[in-house]
């Protein structure tokens, strides 16, 4: 699955802290932001960053196994899901 795929209700937790080499500081702010899990949506708008580079730098952070991500399982998301995606691109 490629970052472009990450819907935006998909919610990524950091599984391990510790080097990444990359030089990209956005990496590390998003494991400080995934500490409590966050959507792709929140991501975005926490880090004041278009939706496509959050979900490119989160498939990143999981191909190397930095973060996990949950996609939203059957057709209807939870109504607390729904809120924090709702908040998550208000702030955007």
């Amino acid at each position: 699955m490629t970052g472009l795929e990450l819907p935006l209700e998909a919610l990524v937790v950091t599984e391990r802290r510790g080097p990444l080499g990359t030089g990209q500081p956005e990496h590390e702010l998003v494991l400080a932001l995934c500490a409590e899990a966050a959507s792709i949506a929140e991501v975005s708008a926490h880090l004041r960053m278009p939706v496509g580079v959050a979900r490119i730098l989160v498939a990143d952070l999981s191909a190397v196994g930095f973060v996990s991500v949950m996609e939203p399982v059957g057709d209807q998301p939870t109504t607390a899901l729904l809120e924090r995606v709702l908040s998550g691109l208000h702030s955007l």
